[in-house]
């Protein structure tokens, strides 16, 4: 049996990924409904899995963290303690995560193995060009986008999709958290 692997991203509604804007952290729209969510999201046994670029990003966030950036969020602290893979050919062990690991190698064939081998699903928070590299081939179930109710035209940062293959979607599941952020789960197939 090979485990699900699902693709889990915040967006702005204009698709962008983070901000380099006075917003804060999740654009200064997270509510309680949301942070319950996401901390049930992460409280299953699950593996992570990262590009070496997204770790190394969280890693810096929660040095730096500061009041109100959500780093510091119950589920951001489940995540961290989670057995995780970082895909990377320059990173060394020991990373500063407990259960964090390096795996070298072709990204794709790193994923395809663990897909096979894991007991538990894995999920991806970040790390947009290793998932769009997955998605291509087929290694990702589920795409998981947490949609805040804000445009980001002037501030925005890193296109979610932008560099990605085209894919047609298929709506899984759906649900408004604190009565405007939008959860929409996909099963993406390859255009």
């Amino acid at each position: 049996m090979t485990a699900t692997y699902t693709f889990d991203i915040f967006s702005s509604l204009d698709s962008y990924g983070s901000h380099n804007g006075d917003w804060g952290g999740y654009w200064g729209k997270q509510g309680p409904e949301l942070l319950d969510h996401r901390l049930a999201l992460y409280a299953p046994e699950q593996r992570m899995v990262f590009g070496a670029n997204t770790y190394r990003q969280f890693v810096q966030m929660l040095g730096s963290s500061t009041e109100g950036s959500g780093v510091g969020d119950p589920w951001v602290t489940r995540m961290t303690s989670l057995p995780a893979t970082v895909v990377s050919s320059t990173l060394e062990e020991p990373l500063a995560w407990p259960n964090a690991t390096v795996a070298k190698g072709d990204a794709v064939d790193i994923v395809a193995r663990l897909k096979e081998e894991s007991d538990v699903p894995l999920r991806s928070h970040g790390s947009l060009s290793l998932n769009w590299a997955l998605m291509a081939t087929g290694l990702v179930d589920r795409v998981q986008v947490t949609l805040f109710p804000v445009i980001t035209g002037q501030t925005g940062q890193e296109p979610i999709f932008r560099g990605a293959a085209d894919f047609d979607l298929e709506l899984l599941e759906t649900r408004t958290l604190d009565g405007h952020t939008q959860e929409l789960i996909y099963r993406p197939t390859l255009h």
